[in-house]
């Protein structure tokens, strides 16, 4: 593992490029192949919606990812083909929105530098608005999710169904007894609907707590066990929930669901984002 993280280290490294005055850049074309992309169509959809990332947080699109062309042999002619200068920010973005089962895209996480991130996001998270701030933590439960599948599996949480027990365990200390199911039918969602992409902002926080919290009590005290591991599950959740009745706030399953899913918050950013980069275009072009 350590030999691995050292190669890809450094595969990230070597494409690097530095400009004349000091800033660095990946080319995502060579980034896509670094994370084991094959088809460039699959890739635009992730830099896609790393890009709805990247506005959320407050900084540049068209400077975080600067759209080019490079020119590119097919066959016995070149041809020219369109390809992203990436900054390190959106890099990261990248691999956050990645395929979380390609070993390479965690490495790639911690290669563009977690904590910058959740610095950048915490500094503009206040002025965002709901829709934002749902697409933010939505991205962060992502990548806490996938860690805490990977600890839990370290603990001996091993087969599907010692997963979903474990899962179930965690919603219920959350939720006052509910599990997956009930909380599916509470929120009206259809065959299909992630619970987690028809929740609110503050309920996505609670749930959030709930993974990061959990993974580092697994991690930290080096439980071993499927059924311990879902007691620490389970007593994580409840905590959460305990902390949230202390201060007076609104249990999680009262909450209310919001009309729009993750997906169609961000398809609505996409358009936008498309329409702006459109409207400069023509604004260049005159």
């Amino acid at each position: 593992m350590k030999e691995l993280k050292v190669k890809e280290y450094k595969k990230f490294e070597d494409i690097k490029y530095t400009r004349s005055d000091g800033s660095e850049y990946w080319s995502a074309r060579e980034l896509a192949i670094a994370l084991d992309y094959i088809q460039w169509r699959n890739f635009t959809k992730v830099i896609d919606r790393a890009m709805i990332a990247c506005e959320n947080s407050g900084h540049n699109v068209l400077g975080d990812f600067a759209e080019v062309s490079k020119i590119v042999s097919a066959g016995a002619t070149n041809k020219p083909v369109k390809d992203y200068e990436l900054s390190r920010y959106a890099c990261y973005l990248i691999v956050q929105n990645g395929d979380p089962r390609k070993e390479v895209i965690a490495l790639g996480q911690t290669y563009f530098a977690i904590q910058t991130y959740r610095q950048e996001v915490a500094d503009h998270f206040n002025q965002l608005d709901e829709d934002r701030r749902r697409l933010v933590v939505r991205g962060d439960i992502k990548q806490w999710n996938q860690l805490l599948a990977e600890t839990a599996h370290d603990a001996g949480v091993i087969t599907n169904e010692e997963f979903a027990v474990f899962q179930n365990a965690g919603y219920m200390g959350l939720y006052g007894g509910l599990d997956v199911e009930d909380i599916h039918v509470r929120k009206n969602l259809k065959i299909g609907q992630k619970i987690l992409d028809y929740m609110g902002s503050t309920e996505l926080i609670a749930n959030l707590f709930r993974f990061s919290q959990t993974e580092e009590k697994l991690r930290k005290d080096g439980v071993q066990g499927a059924d311990v591991a879902t007691s620490v599950h389970y007593n994580v959740g409840h905590e959460v929930r305990t902390a949230i009745e202390k201060i007076g706030g609104t249990m999680p399953e009262d909450l209310p669901t919001p009309k729009k899913s993750i997906q169609q918050i961000e398809k609505e950013q996409m358009k936008r984002l498309k329409a702006k980069a459109k409207k400069r275009n023509i604004m260049l072009d005159e």
